[in-house]
């Protein structure tokens, strides 16, 4: 099963975790969840651990497009939906429509399969020892602290729920920074099962490759939980995490784990990726984010493509397309040493400036920049910070995020093209969530 296709279980995973509700699904010809809640086989949890993986895949597209336009990283100008340009942009955000729940849905839907694998390796009747238990453990937690995450960064002040194990008697809905504080200690308790786990991990596909054994795997949660400690402005703990993740001031700056996809069979495309300069695919950068850029940052023709003449939709207008994906199989990374690199160079603002300009030094070269020439103290050097974010960063679903927990989030940083348009700073709770 090592490097087992995800493709194989895909379709699989979509039928088990298609609903909140999942309890009620009754399919004769598909799995069901009860059928992995007492005596699993070795089979079934090898099963439930790639879907696991497979389904974090599941309109990932929906997560990155909203919180992007948000951030003003980038329109959807195809008309397809006028809501992108109008509702999005405008507000308020209907708490029933898909731009709140599609996503709130998907995450939740990761949630939900990293509980039922848990589960199903406490109640499996495969023999597994205390060793092999916690590499599924730390595996699931992992994954499960991740999407928790990413909603909890959607829902912001709106609150997220936790503990969502029971449905039938789901825990409450708490705010940002008790999310944050949850979610820590779910990636401290997966770590620690990752330290107690067996040589033999979990098998995941090649996009995890270099981080697929429990050491790696560990890598991995403590670069996760580096960003939720930048979350919640602890730089001293997050310089101490860093150096227990995959951080590499010398590295690639791709080095990371990913979202990986195909063609064949029932696996599915990166369906963030757009043909460019074709009718109907005009995700547009905002042309600031050109305009902005210093000359000769190589970061700007790597992931925009002028448009001969632009385009227009509903009032707005823009020239350059979103070109970050070269093809419909490219990876999608979950993190990657790019962004540490920049974390660490934010966390160590006031505590070692010469590290942070260092840092910034390792991104801007990469990009064809010379190095920062800029004021070194602190102000100035978040500045810098935050800027190489948003072009190393762009459309990987950092800038809406980053400019709200720094306090920025105004019309200052958010452009607004129109009359009317405003700065969103959370999405509502699902209308369901409050029944």
């Amino acid at each position: 099963m090592k490097k087992i296709s995800i493709s194989i279980v895909f379709m699989f995973a979509l039928i088990l975790f298609s609903g909140c509700e999942l309890e009620d699904i009754e399919n004769p010809n598909a799995p069901t969840v009860s059928s992995f809640e007492e005596g699993s086989s070795e089979a079934d949890i090898m099963l439930l651990a790639t879907g696991l993986e497979a389904i974090m895949r599941s309109d990932l597209e929906f997560h990155y497009d909203t919180v992007s336009i948000l951030g003003r990283d980038y329109y959807d100008l195809t008309g397809v939906d006028p809501r992108f340009t109008g509702e999005l942009l405008k507000g308020p955000l209907d708490n029933n429509g898909f731009l709140t729940t599609r996503s709130y849905a998907a995450w939740y839907k990761v949630v939900k399969s990293a509980n039922i694998l848990i589960e199903a390796v406490e109640n499996s009747v495969a023999g597994f020892d205390e060793q092999q238990k916690n590499s599924y453990y730390g595996y699931a937690k992992t994954l499960k602290a991740y999407a928790l995450l990413m909603v909890a960064n959607r829902q912001y002040d709106n609150g997220i729920r936790i503990d969502v194990a029971d449905p039938d008697n789901l825990g409450p809905n708490v705010s940002y920074e008790e999310a944050l504080t949850a979610i820590m200690n779910l990636l401290n308790e997966a770590d620690s099962d990752l330290a107690n786990a067996s040589d033999d991990f979990v098998s995941l596909s090649s996009g995890f490759d270099g981080f697929d054994t429990a050491s790696t795997f560990s890598e991995f949660n403590r670069a996760i939980a580096a960003r939720v400690a930048l979350y919640q402005g602890n730089d001293q703990l997050v310089l101490s995490l860093l150096e227990d993740s995959f951080l590499d001031l010398n590295g690639d700056l791709y080095e990371g784990p990913a979202h990986v996809f195909g063609l064949s069979g029932n696996d599915i495309s990166n369906a963030q990726f757009h043909v460019s300069l074709q009718s109907g695919q005009e995700f547009m950068a905002h042309d600031s984010w050109v305009d902005d850029a210093e000359a000769g940052d190589t970061r700007v023709d790597e992931k925009v493509v002028e448009l001969p003449d632009g385009t227009s939709f509903d009032g707005l207008s823009a020239d350059y397309q979103v070109a970050v994906y070269e093809s419909n199989v490219d990876p999608v990374y979950l993190i990657r040493n790019e962004e540490l690199i920049l974390i660490y160079a934010e966390a160590n603002i006031g505590i070692d400036n010469d590290e942070t300009v260092e840092a910034i030094n390792i991104v801007r070269n990469a990009a064809g920049l010379p190095d920062y020439s800029g004021a070194s103290d602190d102000a100035s050097l978040l500045q810098e910070v935050l800027k190489q974010r948003r072009y190393s960063l762009f459309a990987e679903g950092h800038r809406w995020i980053d400019l709200r927990r720094l306090d920025m989030l105004n019309e200052a940083n958010v452009p607004l093209d129109r009359s009317g348009d405003n700065v969103i700073d959370a999405f509502p709770t699902p209308f369901t969530e409050q029944l």
